[in-house]
């Protein structure tokens, strides 16, 4: 039985669209839902230790656009970024109220700061039986701390595994260089 508020994400992402416009449809669903200013979808070929940021639902065109070509994720990013080096270890996604506030064990601000821009986060993982990461939901706001609610705690949690399924079709004989 899907959480509460996820039924509609379910039954677009199970519609037999093509994954990328699923995966649209999807973003702004949980964009809308969450009132982020921006969601996006970094995807990533667990083989070949590469990704990508693909995938960018925004608010307005003022939001920052943050898609960029296919990256090696498996040297120095990690070595930078500890919400990455979470995700790449299968631990749970991360919810950061206020990226002024976090403290080094859960991100590198100076790395947010030039690479993002936010001001508060959530790192969803989307990762497979295996503890294999195929991807990142990363909705966002600008400007202000925020509450993430419990009640939009489990709807990530609930949506993660549906995405799953779609990110894995998405990469299906996509190049990754």
């Amino acid at each position: 039985m899907p959480a509460p508020n996820t039924a509609q994400l379910e039954q677009t992402l199970g519609q037999g669209k093509a994954p990328e416009a699923a995966l649209e449809e999807a973003l702004a669903q949980i964009g809308h839902y969450l009132r982020a200013d921006r969601c996006f979808l970094y995807v990533r070929n667990p083989e070949r230790g590469r990704g990508r940021i693909a995938l960018v639902w925004r608010l307005d065109d003022a939001v920052p656009d943050p898609r960029h070509p296919w990256q090696d994720d498996t040297g120095e990013l990690p070595e930078q970024d500890p919400l990455f080096r979470a995700a790449l270890a299968a631990k749970p996604s991360v919810y950061v109220e206020d990226v002024e506030a976090a403290g080094p064990e859960v991100l590198n601000r100076a790395f947010e700061h030039k690479t993002f821009g936010h001001r508060a986060l959530v790192h969803g993982h989307i990762v497979d039986a295996a503890g294999q990461l195929w991807g990142i939901l990363q909705p966002c706001v600008f400007g202000h701390p925020r509450h993430w609610t419990t009640a939009e705690r489990e709807y990530v949690e609930a949506a993660l595994p549906l995405l799953l399924p779609v990110v894995q079709a998405y990469m299906q004989g996509r190049a990754t260089d």
